[in-house]
């Protein structure tokens, strides 16, 4: 950065640019999650610019209002009703000398908006959590809050972030993948491995598309006769897919944060069985917001066992800002990791900003320090 750059940068208020919406089905839980980070970021110390990114993929200037951006009446918004123009556009900078957006009508002159000091992308799925926006940012030489392009790659892709926490010794439970091409030239065989798998493992199996957020596509199979549903609803999100055993166990989550001093874990929390749905399914999660216990009844070595595992998944992945790390704990009080979240639920009720209220941060500090540690880091290879 030029010194000229720097030197002005200290008499104005840092601007965070709050992208979210998306084109992921996770489109309207984006939308939510940006109004309540928006209303948490302190006003007096940053500036905000809210830029939403409507389905079809169109960027665009949104209306600064956090209280448009809830669920009401169990629906949640879009940015589609957000926009300020139905045809505006917002285009971020691709080389890194500028940071300025500028926003193009059709027709008009371009404007610019100004200079993004720092990026918190608040999408959740592909073309958001999986490294594909952060890889653009680092294009454009502007920092970001939360993982770089490998570790949100690695969290978003259920196969490579097993093969990856094997490789570190990381306990992973039972799994197959089946890949598209399997899928098409060899689908009896494909299906044999699945068989195999529940042979050894027993049922029931979770099928799961290998890169999507939030239980999307996810079925629970208890038998032979729901495989051929259970994996075509996979594929309709994903061609790839992975088929995992059960692994019976109480469900604890812990979230890993970035620290001046390194990544440091928050008190764990349990998710606890959840009757009205048959498992944590996308509307026990964000609809009817889950009754998770914060903190886990956990014993005190099973505590800080859970920690150290988080920060050694976040670590593994080369994680940066935070990560949500989601664990079983089995009847032979073994702890087994399940998977990471490089974005995951952040509203004020998700289970990643109580744990660290119960750990003492509260949602306007965690909001902040995400921020400040994005604003720390260099861009480039780091």
């Amino acid at each position: 950065m030029s010194s000229e750059h720097s030197s002005h940068s200290h008499d104005k208020k840092p601007r965070v640019a709050v992208v979210f919406g998306g084109r992921s089905s996770e489109h309207g839980i984006s939308v939510v999650t940006a109004g309540a980070v928006m209303a948490a970021i302190d006003r007096s110390k940053y500036e905000v610019l809210p830029i939403g990114i409507t389905a079809d993929g169109r960027w665009a200037l949104t209306a600064d209002d956090p209280e448009r951006m809830a669920i009401t009446d169990r629906k949640v918004p879009s940015v589609e009703e957000l926009v300020e123009s139905d045809t505006g556009g917002v285009v971020m900078p691709l080389n890194p000398g500028s940071r300025d957006v500028v926003y193009t009508e059709p027709g008009q002159v371009p404007k610019a908006l100004g200079e993004v000091d720092v990026v918190f992308p608040v999408l959740h799925g592909p073309y958001g959590e999986d490294g594909t926006i952060q890889g653009m940012l680092d294009l454009a030489g502007v920092p970001y809050v939360g993982c770089g392009v490998l570790a949100s790659a690695v969290g978003m892709d259920k196969e490579y972030m097993k093969r990856i926490f094997v490789s570190y010794g990381l306990p992973v439970g039972p799994y197959v993948v089946i890949r598209a091409r399997e899928w098409d030239q060899d689908p009896s065989g494909a299906r044999r491995k699945v068989v195999d798998l529940a042979g050894e493992h027993g049922w029931p199996l979770f099928v799961k598309p290998s890169r999507a957020g939030s239980s999307m596509g996810i079925t629970k199979v208890d038998g032979l006769e729901g495989l051929e549903d259970a994996l075509e609803e996979a594929r309709r999100h994903d061609p790839k897919v992975i088929v995992e055993a059960a692994v019976s166990g109480r469900e604890i989550e812990c979230g890993v944060l970035e620290f001046e001093d390194g990544p440091r874990a928050s008190v764990p929390a349990e998710i606890p069985p959840v009757s009205a749905h048959d498992f944590y399914d996308f509307e026990a999660k964000y609809i009817d917001s889950a009754d998770g216990l914060v903190p886990a009844p956990l014993t005190p070595e099973e505590t800080a066992r859970v920690q150290e595992l988080a920060v050694q998944a976040f670590e593994a992945v080369s994680g940066e800002g935070l990560v949500r790390a989601d664990f079983f704990l089995t009847e032979s009080g073994e702890f087994v990791i399940n998977e990471i979240n490089t974005m995951p639920g952040f509203t004020p009720i998700s289970m990643y900003p109580r744990m660290w209220q119960e750990s003492g941060l509260s949602y306007p500090e965690l909001v902040d320090r995400l921020i400040q540690a994005a604003l720390r880091r260099s861009t480039g290879l780091r």
